[in-house]
């Protein structure tokens, strides 16, 4: 079984080295609250730069949940993460979905940032259920992270 992966994109009115700086280090600032894996709620989000550091939430005691870990880091052009998150919303090192971000340079000084999550067939029989799950999920986010980018563009 195949299933599409989840495309989206948004485009940000900031060059794209402020555009990967805002979603890899302030993902805590817009990453929804409540959009959490762990036991008790997140306090912060934390992708840690280059490749193989941790994707992770961590609660107000301190207490870390793992999400993923980095792939590929490109600044300021490609990210690409290991989302290890099952479809029982746990974390589990042995699977693994991709999740690619682009920062593509527009004329006017924008940049597109376009997500790509994908092998969601890895979720074996909750595919379709995750994927239509994350489909809704990943929009928010990005407009989560826009309007970080807009306030931040107006200082």
């Amino acid at each position: 079984m195949t299933i599409a992966p989840i495309v989206q994109s948004v485009t940000v009115g900031v060059p794209p080295a402020r555009a990967f700086e805002l979603f890899t280090r302030r993902i805590g600032d817009w990453w929804e609250r409540g959009k959490s894996i762990a036991a008790n709620p997140q306090a912060e989000v934390v992708i840690e730069p280059g490749v193989g550091g941790r994707l992770f939430e961590r609660d107000a005691d301190g207490a870390e949940t793992l999400w993923g870990d980095v792939l590929v880091w490109d600044p300021p052009r490609r990210l690409v993460f290991a989302w290890r998150i099952t479809a029982e919303f746990k974390y589990d090192p042995d699977f693994e979905t991709e999740v690619e971000l682009r920062f593509d340079a527009a004329d006017d000084g924008s940049t597109l940032v376009s997500l790509e999550h994908r092998n969601l067939e890895r979720y074996g029989p909750s595919a379709e259920r995750m994927s239509q799950r994350l489909a809704g999920g990943w929009p928010s986010l990005l407009r989560h992270y826009a309007e970080l980018t807009q306030k931040e563009s107006a200082r």
